[in-house]
């Protein structure tokens, strides 16, 4: 999506606060004994309760045979992204780390963000893994200029990753977002500064690094939504809806 006009502009940033507030009250929800499903539930009631619908629930992204199942994503330890929350819901349990991944349309206008949180007490691995790829988030913010590149981006997001240990999960990114879920361009968590699209005021993109504490290689579930990491390693994932404008970017969804 490209930004026009004032109204647009106003619509996105609401959309965007009212996306981190559920995200906020979800995160906060999230602890041992709770299910998936009621982690569904609740984001669904939360959306709707603020006049608002569900992005994700009944979306049918390019190549999946059959439409999302449910609000929310959540994904479990070694879960990547796109988990299903409401089928066959997990319990979960003390030391997890959970992607919850949302998405919100207010007035016409997408909005998409995702936070890992780890279940109760969880072990010095993991959260180092979680602060890196939060770090990575910001690192692609800041990257993320008007006159720069897709490129700056992924690049940006590379270094904090790898810097920190783990792997970057490659063919998983990030994307346009506003008209729909996903939009061009694609905002890959790898690259080399000064490639790729340029990036212009008004571009409204959803920047998500995705990691690996082991290798990056990844396995789809029968599902055919559940991305796993292919060695069984956890992963943690972060995403933010930003604005480009003249002087850098706005953090739409920032919480």
């Amino acid at each position: 999506m490209i930004i026009t006009n004032d109204l647009q502009r106003a619509t996105l940033l609401e959309a965007g606060r009212r996306l981190a507030s559920v995200l906020a009250a979800l995160s906060v929800k999230v602890a041992p004994g709770v299910t998936t499903a009621e982690l569904d539930d609740l984001a669904e009631r939360l959306i709707r309760d603020g006049g608002d619908r569900p992005a994700f629930l009944g979306y049918t992204p390019e190549g999946a045979l059959r439409p999302y199942p449910a609000t929310l994503c959540v994904s479990v330890n070694d879960e990547i992204v796109h988990g299903i929350p409401n089928e066959d819901a997990k319990t979960l349990a003390e030391g997890d780390i959970v992607g919850l991944d949302l998405g919100l349309i207010h007035d016409g206008i997408i909005v998409d963000s995702a936070v890992t949180v780890a279940v109760g007490k969880t072990d010095e691995r993991a959260q180092k893994l979680m602060r890196a790829t939060r770090e990575a988030l910001t690192a692609g913010i800041a990257a993320a200029t008007p006159g720069g590149r897709v490129g700056d981006i992924g690049a940006a997001i590379q270094e904090v990753i790898e810097k920190a240990g783990f792997s970057v999960v490659k063919p998983l990114g990030g994307h346009g977002v506003g008209d729909r879920v996903h939009e061009e361009p694609f905002v890959p968590n790898f690259g080399r500064r000064g490639t790729g699209e340029e990036l212009v005021p008004g571009m409204v993109l959803a920047l998500e690094p995705i990691s690996s504490e082991g290798r990056a290689g990844v396995v789809l579930a029968p599902d055919g939504y559940t991305y796993r990491t292919k060695d069984g390693s956890r992963s943690a994932h972060y995403e933010h809806t930003i604005l480009i404008d003249e002087h850098g970017s706005i953090v739409a969804t920032g919480r």
